[in-house]
């Protein structure tokens, strides 16, 4: 398995690109893509986060593993009203969480793992952790949505835990 890319890697703050189709390469980074969260463990990954700087994510909240969602190219057309907050972290900057306020729930458009154009409602977990990769393939990390006093806070406590 490929390793996880360390924070402050500049592929992590750089968008990833399209995918033009859907491959059994595509689908061979996603297998990856699943297992790397599901020993991480985690609800999400996206595939820059792996060092592969293409337009992939894969998201599971389920209570039971095995039910992930393979997207190419997620794009968030609507978004709620309501929030909610929840505590995020990422495996390419261990040991510290910060809570992130974002929208309850997201309507996403992406190809699936068949390469068809699909259109799915994510709610609760779901909706964050598609809005958390959606950030990666943009470039951004979760801690892009605290103020500079609470992301320098929190980039600073970061270095005292990897040390």
């Amino acid at each position: 398995m490929r390793e996880y890319v360390m924070w402050p890697d500049k592929r992590l703050k750089t968008a990833a690109a399209e995918v033009a189709a859907i491959t059994d390469e595509v689908r061979a980074i996603w297998d990856e893509m699943i297992f790397a969260m599901d020993t991480m463990p985690g609800v999400g990954l996206a595939a820059v986060q792996l060092g592969v700087m293409q337009r992939l994510a894969v998201v599971d909240a389920s209570d039971v593993r095995g039910q992930a969602v393979r997207m190419a190219n997620p794009e968030i057309l609507h978004s709620s009203a309501q929030l909610r907050i929840h505590e995020e972290g990422s495996p390419n900057l261990p040991g510290v969480w910060a809570k992130i306020e974002r929208p309850r729930a997201v309507t996403v458009r992406f190809l699936n793992a068949s390469g068809d154009v699909e259109e799915r409602d994510f709610v609760g977990v779901w909706a964050t952790s598609v809005q958390h990769q959606v950030d990666h393939l943009n470039g951004k990390m979760f801690f892009d949505h605290l103020s500079k006093v609470k992301r320098d806070m929190l980039l600073k406590k970061a270095k005292k835990v990897r040390v």
